[in-house]
């Protein structure tokens, strides 16, 4: 080949653009975006819009519906959900793989615009948003050591904006402070007395709070500014604001109202069982996750001596930390993986020198992937990084054939340049070939849809840069440096002879192994068969999962209270919870509870009758059990607290993928559904393996109903509008003004005292006016009923539904969910009523699906390759029986180290395709190559096996070898590859011996059949 030639007679030139490239190289590591996983781009937008004070019934009907009708017919539409909830509406849109959602966001806003005038009166503007499941906190932040409203301050003032201006940075989301507000207490009895009512009073407050220009006057050869400020400067401003009533009366503010400052706060914050302010930090979709928290925490370090004496900061969580963790330990793996393949190479080569050779070529191919992948736009994450691990033993594979064949042309006495003109050149076609059947089993898996693609791309696309690359520096480097370091022909004696003597020990047996299976053919078969059959017996007992968890030592508590619990109430039993954790001290780093919060990036939001703790554990090595085993005994010591509804779950982030088990009931009544879905609880919980089933209906929130009587209301001259408005002014408080004072601003909120709102009776003898000025009770003209009220309603494509979510635990994904099916189908569900299975669970089947495709199209590809190689359709058909043993190996693998069969493994098989045929190529095209020099078929397979067996040993080991470091699952972050490591591991193992043994087998019944059909062919035409 010319560029072979080149490279040996250029030398420098070589080393010139090798030196550019790993320049270049070292620049896109340093660029790449670090992540835990590929980021999973589903287009998924998110209408949100606040109804205040509204039940679920009446967003669902006035908000959820009309907006979902709006956007039902945008092109692209996949799946429709809503979720109205007391006082907000969520519509979740995920359109079609591919969609561009730029452009789609657009078409969404202006549906939502066409309904948007149809919305009732007090339904805020509605807000499309692009929404990414994956978009968790990379950060927590804890501030302690002072009052909450005092940490909130501080908190606001200097932390919040020191953080938001690091680079990558997204929004900062603080829980736990407590918020200044001033609050008019309403005498209705003074209102009455001086002819007020609430509308006057909010609109004198708002516009004694005004300040305006009023033009410029000239002084001299200066023109000054008119400016009237009347805003409200102090608490003092407000009580003396002069309210005029319609009769003339002139009072202030204080006389017919107590104005109070608060502090309020919706959530409690705790770190480590002490009151704290909770900073989270969301960074930007395309930030780097390890650089984004390196920023975030040299800020905090900026501001810590400016922060209060006792104001203490402590960050809770830290996902980059594992990240870093997880890319250290692939990089060790990495190293491991090659230190085994260079011994590897030492004991077959038995020369320093052509080690070297090769070794050199690893980092090269390694440091120019991550030029392809910084071009490309992958970032460095466990899975691309587990890519070029796996790959680090197939990087070899083709400079090991190159080199080899250099150093016999060197042991015939060719000189060291044309050694490697001659040996580079003779066999550069072949390995171009040979790496191109491992190359094309990944372009289906890059042009499947769905999560697999999403996930696996990326891998795919790291292993194949690394394999290119590889294959470049085999027809180019490798010859150079052969033409410059292999001063003399590798040793055939010495202190390494001895792993020559076992080379010729195996060779024989391997011969003597040959000539027997050739004389009992359908005896080797059979047996072929056989251990296939009873290798895909067992896969019944292997069972299968999405994607292996990551032990990152994090833990969520839920802690869900009877309906409408109060703050101080939930926190009665959070005490509880805390005191069991205690036990649990020796492996629990730092625990974060919040009660009340809860909302993911402002998209929904908490209740005061539900909190969560978010745990850290210990570091691995200082701690006996995984994540999961301290999860099922933390569930088993909080069972014992009453009156709590309490789930313990292990925290994967990263993936966003929802519950690994969710039933998705669907019908036309919630009431019909609700009950359905406590039978299906029923079942579930009997199944093993399934862990904390709960509905999506939870326990109904108690609600008082008012009901209007409109000929009563008319009578004195009221209408709905205005009761409703009295009535939620005086039970939740409107802002009729806001003033700053200090740089803060401060809402001023109308609302009744405290101990005028309590109780129903206060509801019931609350005095409503009437636009005379005249005051009468509320049950004059409206009936009260105390009902259970829906806490959210949920609905998929238009229709009402209802979920059971669920845990699974000490069982695999598969399993559980075939013994769920089976139980779901013994139900009887009402006519029009039916259940889908979604979750993790779902997302497994349809990537297994996406891939089980891809797997076919790889073969395919495969077969296409080595036709087009062999120029021959019958060759390549005997090449591809070594397939099938892979199924022996895959089995057996999974089964002895106890791995459920998973996504990746599934990624594993199919790279399978494209590597054990290697060895198979190897193996009949020798043969081919023998009998055309006129040797006897019998005697071509006795020569060729034995003299081919070295370079698959070699080959076949440097693959393995690299893979174990993974495959033992050494490190934080391996889990995710350790399946797929297995897979190639134990499949190439025994499918590499099955087609030393099987293959030649199989030649001889297709050189029979070959024979037969030529013989007829000839027969033919001898009669003819």
């Amino acid at each position: 080949m010319k560029l072979v030639n080149l490279s040996v007679r250029r030398p420098v030139g070589v080393i010139m653009v090798v030196a550019a490239i790993l320049a270049l190289g070292f620049v896109s590591l340093r660029s790449l975006t670090i992540d835990l996983y590929p980021d999973i781009d589903l287009p998924i937008a998110v209408v949100s819009t606040t109804y205040e004070d509204a039940a679920p019934q009446e967003v669902e009907r006035l908000v959820s519906q009309p907006v979902e009708s709006a956007v039902s017919a945008i092109e692209g539409l996949e799946v429709l959900q809503s979720q109205s909830q007391a006082g907000a509406s969520l519509i979740f849109m995920q359109f079609s793989t591919g969609t561009d959602l730029d452009s789609t966001l657009l078409e969404v806003r202006e549906s939502v615009d066409q309904v948007n005038q149809a919305l009732p009166e007090g339904a805020g503007e509605p807000n499309v948003l692009r929404f990414d499941p994956q978009q968790l906190p990379i950060m927590t932040i804890g501030l302690s050591g002072d009052s909450p409203e005092k940490l909130q301050q501080v908190a606001e003032d200097q932390l919040i904006p020191q953080i938001e201006r690091q680079g990558g940075v997204a929004s900062v989301d603080i829980e736990g402070g407590k918020t200044r507000e001033v609050e008019v207490l309403i005498s209705r009895s003074q209102m009455a007395q001086y002819d007020l009512n609430t509308q006057t009073i909010m609109q004198t407050l708002n516009a004694s709070n005004q300040a305006a220009s009023a033009g410029s006057i000239q002084k001299g050869d200066q023109d000054l500014q008119i400016r009237i400020d009347g805003e409200f400067d102090s608490i003092e401003d407000i009580k003396d604001t002069i309210i005029q009533s319609s009769s003339g009366a002139r009072v202030t503010l204080s006389q017919i109202a107590d104005i109070e400052e608060k502090y309020e706060s919706s959530t409690v914050s705790e770190v480590g069982g002490q009151p704290a302010v909770v900073l989270s930090i969301l960074k930007k979709s395309d930030a780097n996750t390890v650089q984004t928290a390196d920023n975030v925490r040299s800020s905090i370090t900026e501001v810590e001596d400016d922060l209060p004496v006792n104001t203490n900061t402590e960050v809770v969580l830290d996902t980059s930390e594992f990240i870093k963790t997880s890319i250290n330990s692939v990089f060790l793996n990495i190293i491991l993986g090659g230190i085994f393949s260079i011994i590897v190479l030492m004991l077959f080569l038995k020369s320093f020198r052509a080690t070297l050779v090769i070794g050199i070529a690893i980092p090269i191919a390694i440091i120019s992937t991550f030029t392809l992948m910084y071009f490309t736009g992958e970032t460095l994450n466990v899975l691309t990084m587990g890519g070029l691990a796996l790959g680090i033993g197939m990087m070899v594979d083709s400079s090991i054939v190159i080199l080899e064949n250099i150093v016999s042309y060197r042991q015939r006495g060719y000189s060291m340049v044309e050694s490697a003109k001659e040996g580079a050149s003779e066999l550069a076609p072949a390995v171009i070939a040979s790496a191109t059947t491992t190359l094309v089993v990944f372009l289906p898996i890059i042009f499947v849809e769905g999560i697999a693609s999403e996930l696996f791309t990326p891998l795919a696309l790291t292993i194949s840069f690394a394999l290119i690359t590889a294959l470049a520096v085999s027809v180019t480097l490798i010859p150079m440096l052969s033409s410059k370091l292999l001063t003399k022909p590798l040793q055939t004696s010495g202190r390494r002879y001895w792993f020559d003597r076992f080379l010729a020990k195996v060779n024989d047996r391997y011969r003597s192994l040959l000539r027997i299976v050739l004389r009992w053919r359908k005896t080797t078969i059979a047996l072929t068969l056989a251990s296939i059959v009873g290798s895909v017996a067992l896969i019944p007992s292997i069972g299968t999962e999405f994607i292996p968890p990551s032990d990152q030592g994090q833990i969520q508590i839920n802690v869900d209270m009877p309906a409408a619990t109060s703050l101080e109430g939930t926190q009665e039993a959070t005490d509880k919870v805390d005191a069991q954790l205690k036990t649990f001290s020796d492996v629990i780093k730092v625990r974060y509870l919040t009660i009340g919060g809860g909302s993911m990036g402002g998209i929904g939001g908490g209740t005061s009758d539900s909190a969560s703790y978010t745990i850290q554990l210990v570091d691995p090595d200082q701690r006996k059990s995984s994540t999961q085993a301290v999860v099922k005994d933390i569930d088993e010591e909080l069972r014992g607290i009453a009156g709590a509804d309490i789930a313990v779950s292990e925290l994967d982030a990263g993936l966003g993928t929802g519950a690994p088990l969710q039933i998705q009931l669907n019908g036309t009544e919630y009431e019909v559904l609700d009950e359905l879905s406590q039978q299906v609880v029923y079942v579930m919980e009997d199944v093993e393996g399934v862990s904390e089933p709960t509905s999506s209906t939870e326990e109904g929130r108690p609600e008082m109903q008012i009901e209007v009587n409109r000929e009563k209301a008319a009578e004195y001259g009221l209408s709905d509008q205005e009761v409703i408005t009295q009535v939620q002014t005086a039970f939740t408080g409107q802002i009729a003004t806001r003033y700053r004072e200090a740089g803060e601003e401060i809402d001023v909120q109308m609302i009744l005292p405290e101990d005028q709102r309590e109780t129903i009776a206060d509801l019931e003898g609350m005095s409503v006016q009437t636009p005379t000025g005249s005051v009468i009770p509320l049950a004059t003209i409206a009936d009260l009923e105390q009902v259970q009220g829906p806490v959210s309603l949920l609905r998929e494509d238009q229709q009402p539904q209802v979920n059971v979510e669920s845990n699974v635990i000490d069982r695999d994904l598969g399993s559980t969910t075939d013994d769920v099916r089976a139980q779901l189908e013994e139900l009887n569900f009402p006519d029009g009523y039916s259940y889908e299975i979604g979750g993790q669970a779902q997302d497994m089947e349809e990537a297994f699906g996406d891939l089980g495709l891809a797997l076919i199209f790889s073969i395919f590809l495969v077969y296409a390759v080595m036709a087009i190689q062999f120029e021959n359709f019958l060759f390549p058909f005997i090449i591809m029986f070594s397939l099938p043993a892979t199924v022996v190996g895959i089995t057996s693998g999974l089964f002895i180290t106890g791995l459920p069969f998973s996504l990746p493994a599934f990624v594993g098989i199919i790279m399978l395709a494209g590597i054990v045929v290697n060895n198979a190529i190897v193996l009949v095209d020798y043969i081919n190559i023998l009998r055309s020099k006129e040797y006897d078929r019998t005697e071509a397979i006795l020569e060729a096996g034995p003299s081919r067996l070295r370079p698959i040993l070699m080959t076949t080991l440097t693959t393995v070898l690299g893979m174990v470091p993974l495959a033992i699952g050494i490190g934080q972050g391996a889990e995710a590859q350790q399946p797929l490591a297995v897979t190639i591991i134990f499949g190439l193992t025994v499918s590499s011996f099955f087609t030393l043994i099987l293959i030649p087998v199989v030649y001889t019944y297709f050189d029979d059949l070959s024979n037969k059909i030529t013989g007829i062919f000839r027969k033919g035409k001898d009669e003819a």
